[in-house]
C-alpha cells in the first residue's frame, strides 16, 4: 500500500463559516502573529468577539498564532509567550494559572499514516490549572496535562502527564515530582 495524497479529502472537516474564517485570518495575522502588536487586551477582547471564552488577567504576547478562537477556553491568569501556536483544529481547554512559553506548539490535528488516503484526526487538548508548557515544547493531540505538570523546554507530550509532575524529552518522560510552595 502507498500514500495516495490525491485521494485525500477532508470534506467532512467544517471548522467554522468560511466567512469569519476569512475575517479571523486577517485579524489573526494583524494583532497576533505581529510581533509589532503588544496589546495583550486588545486580544482578549478581540478572541472574545470571535467566540473564545477567555478568563481575567490573561498575557497574550506578541507572535501568537491561533487557529480558530471559537475552539479555545482561557482560565484566568493565563499567560501565552512570544510565538506559541494554537493549532486548535478541535477545542483547546487551558485552564488558570497556565503558563504557555516561547514556541510551545498546542497540536490538535494529525494524519492518519496507516491509511492511504492519510486521513486527517483530531483530538482536544487539556491544560488544567498551574500547568507550566516550557518553551519550544509540543502538547500533542489528545493529551490531557493534570494539574500543576510541567514539560520542560523542547520536550514532546505524546501521553497524558500526571498532576505535580515534570516530563522532560522526546517523548516526555516523569523526571521528579513539582512541589510548589506557598508564598
Amino acid at each position: 500500500m502507498r500514500t495516495q495524497l490525491s485521494s485525500y479529502n477532508i470534506d467532512w472537516y467544517k471548522p467554522g463559516n468560511r466567512f469569519k474564517i476569512i475575517i479571523w485570518y486577517f485579524v489573526n495575522v494583524l494583532f497576533f502573529i505581529n510581533p509589532l502588536n503588544p496589546l495583550s487586551g486588545l486580544k482578549c477582547f478581540l478572541l472574545r468577539q470571535f467566540g473564545a471564552k477567555v478568563g481575567k488577567g490573561v498575557m497574550i504576547k506578541p507572535g501568537v498564532n491561533i487557529k480558530y478562537p471559537w475552539m479555545l477556553e482561557i482560565g484566568d491568569y493565563v499567560w501565552i509567550g512570544e510565538e506559541v501556536w494554537i493549532d486548535n483544529l478541535t477545542l483547546v481547554s487551558i485552564g488558570s494559572n497556565v503558563c504557555i512559553s516561547q514556541g510551545a506548539l498546542l497540536l490538535t490535528g494529525n494524519h492518519n499514516y496507516k491509511k492511504e488516503t492519510f486521513d486527517l484526526m483530531t483530538l482536544k487538548i487539556v491544560l488544567e490549572d498551574g500547568v507550566w508548557i516550557g518553551a519550544k515544547s509540543v502538547v500533542c493531540p489528545g493529551i490531557t496535562c493534570k494539574s500543576h505538570s510541567v514539560l520542560a523546554v523542547g520536550s514532546v507530550a505524546n501521553t497524558d502527564l500526571k498532576a505535580y509532575s515534570i516530563y522532560q524529552g522526546n517523548p516526555a518522560v516523569i523526571v521528579r515530582e513539582r512541589i510548589v510552595a506557598p508564598f
